[in-house]
Parts: C-alpha cells; sequence; structure tokens
C-alpha cells in the first residue's frame, strides 16, 4: 500500500513539542478561562446573573476562575507529562502565575495612570489585596492540587510509537507558513463573533446593558466548533506536507481570530468612541490586550485539544507494520 503524507509521519507525530512547560501552562489557563466563560455564560442565560449589576459578573468570573484552578492544573499536567515533562512542580509555578501575573500587572499598570487623574474609575488598594489573596490563597493552592494529581495519573495513550531519530521536514507550501496560516485561520472564527463582539465593546466602553446571554451562548458554542475544525483542517493539511511539528501550530493558529478581535478593537476604537486623551486611549488599548490575550487563549486551548483528539483518532486508525 503506498503511503501519503501524514501516515508517513507516524513515527514523528506524537515528538515532544520544544518549551513544554509554556505550552501546559497556557492550556492550564485555557482550560481555567473556558470552564469560568462557560458557567458564567450559562449562569448568566438563565437569569442568575442580573446584567445591569457588572460588578455582580466580574465577580462570580473571577471567583469561578480562581476555582477552576483545579482543572486547569489537572489538565495542564496530563499534558505536560504526556510531553514526557518531569519537573511538574516548576510547571505548575508557570501555570499559575504567567496568565494571571500578565493579567494583574496590566490592571495595576493602568491603575497607576488613573490615580494620576484622580478619577473615580481606580481600583481601591483594598480590592487590588484581595485579588492578590484569591491568586496566592485559592487559586495557586488549587493548580498545584490538580498539578499532584494530573501528574500522578498515566500520560495519554498514544496509537503509535515514536522514532528514536526525528524526521527530516520537507520544504513546505508558501501557505503553510505559519503566519499566513493563522491569518487565514483565524477569519472563520472571528467572523462568528464578530457582531456579538460589536455589542459586548458597546457595553463596557458606552454605559449600556448587555442581555443578550441566550444568544451570547449559542455564540459561544458556534466559535467553540469553529476553533476546533479549523484547527483539525489546518493540522489535517500541515500533517500532509510530512510536518509534523503541530503541538504549538495548532495552539496558534486556531488562536489566530485573536488578532482580527485586536483589529476591530483598533477600528472600534477610530469610528465609534471619540477619545483624544492619553490615559482614556492608554485604558481602552490596556483592556483590549487583556481581552485580546484570553481570547487567545481561550480559541488556542480548544483548537489544540481538537487536533490532539483528532491527530489519536486518525493514527489509530492506520495500520502501521
Amino acid at each position: 500500500m503506498e503511503e501519503t503524507g501524514w501516515k508517513l509521519v507516524h513515527g514523528d507525530v506524537f515528538r515532544p513539542p520544544k518549551n513544554k512547560q509554556l505550552l501546559s501552562a497556557l492550556l492550564g489557563a485555557g482550560v481555567q478561562i473556558f470552564f469560568m466563560s462557560m458557567i458564567t455564560v450559562v449562569t448568566a442565560m438563565f437569569g442568575m446573573l442580573s446584567p445591569s449589576s457588572r460588578g455582580a459578573l466580574i465577580s462570580a468570573s473571577l471567583f469561578l476562575f480562581v476555582f477552576m484552578g483545579v482543572f486547569g492544573g489537572y489538565f495542564a499536567a496530563r499534558v505536560y507529562k504526556t510531553m514526557k515533562g518531569i519537573q511538574w512542580k516548576r510547571s505548575a509555578f508557570i501555570t499559575a502565575t504567567m496568565y494571571p501575573g500578565i493579567m494583574f500587572g496590566t490592571t495595576f499598570l493602568l491603575n497607576f495612570f488613573i490615580l494620576g487623574k484622580h478619577s473615580s474609575g481606580t481600583v481601591p488598594f483594598s480590592t487590588m489585596v484581595a485579588l492578590l489573596c484569591m491568586w496566592f490563597g485559592i487559586s495557586l493552592p488549587l493548580i498545584y492540587l490538580g498539578y499532584y494529581f494530573g501528574f500522578r495519573k498515566q500520560p495519554y495513550e498514544h496509537p503509535v510509537r515514536t522514532n528514536q531519530i526525528p524526521r527530516q521536514v520537507p520544504e513546505q507550501v508558501w501557505y503553510m507558513n505559519p503566519f499566513l496560516s493563522t491569518l487565514m485561520a483565524g477569519i472563520l472564527p472571528f467572523g462568528a463573533v464578530f457582531i456579538e463582539l460589536f455589542f459586548i465593546l458597546t457595553a463596557i466602553w458606552e454605559n449600556q446593558f448587555y442581555y443578550l446571554f441566550g444568544f451570547l451562548f449559542l455564540v459561544f458554542i458556534i466559535l467553540v466548533v469553529s476553533c476546533a475544525q479549523i484547527s483539525i483542517v489546518m493540522v489535517y493539511f500541515q500533517l500532509c506536507g510530512e510536518d509534523y511539528h503541530w503541538w504549538w501550530r495548532s495552539f496558534i493558529v486556531s488562536g489566530g481570530s485573536a488578532f482580527y478581535v485586536f483589529l476591530y478593537s483598533i477600528f472600534y476604537f477610530v469610528t465609534k468612541l471619540e477619545i483624544s486623551q492619553f490615559v482614556p486611549a492608554l485604558l481602552y488599548f490596556g483592556y483590549t490586550f487583556m481581552m485580546v490575550l484570553t481570547f487567545w487563549i481561550l480559541t488556542g486551548t480548544i483548537g489544540f485539544y481538537a487536533a490532539y483528539w483528532f491527530i489519536s483518532k486518525i493514527y489509530a486508525a492506520v495500520k502501521i507494520d
């Protein structure tokens, strides 16, 4: 039987990637964000969270995020062990501090600028301390707990063995360039969320209330499905080109829609908002950066797990001599 593209790389497809601690940290954060968004949207959809009190929505999201640390740690540990990682404590620490650290640092920095303006929109010092306590008192121990249990379990089973010597990756066609494929792949998931994004931005920046949580739930499901599909398609093309470095690529490619979300936020800033001063503009882009980063990690995680599931399935169906 003639072997084609993806079958030729069966001995390398599960070769562990570079920077595995960073990848498992991103996946752990992604799992946390996924469960947090899912539960928040569902509870808001059933009317348990009132859209008119934004504080309740944000507090619920934050509490959910820190308590989902158990799942984040568990899934990150399973993937880390599968990628033949050994320093689980260090990896757990990176998982627990990287994403929350970036978010907290950005908020803290922006807060200084608002403080300089003597605005009423500053986050009080006591709230900052409470956030730190939630991060190091709840989230960090829970991630370590999840990591401990995840790392004690067996790594994920792979249907094919990995060869000792890595294959040469042949020259790739131009459209499989990582940057180009990320741009192409980002269009579909962004198209799914783009109208909803307009309403969300309006709710955040123009003081309007957001009531369409049922619709948002639907859009969230469509986003998950489109990220999964686009990631599977791109990874399949990549394997057909005998390029087996799919671990990072699946994450980055399906996170491509975050780039379009960022472009759209710039467009929204220019066309809809009349902001001329430096500090408000800095605030807008600071919070946009946090939103885009969160979106990137979420979509990337969905894409990674979809591609991983797909690859395990297709290689399980192949009979290798």
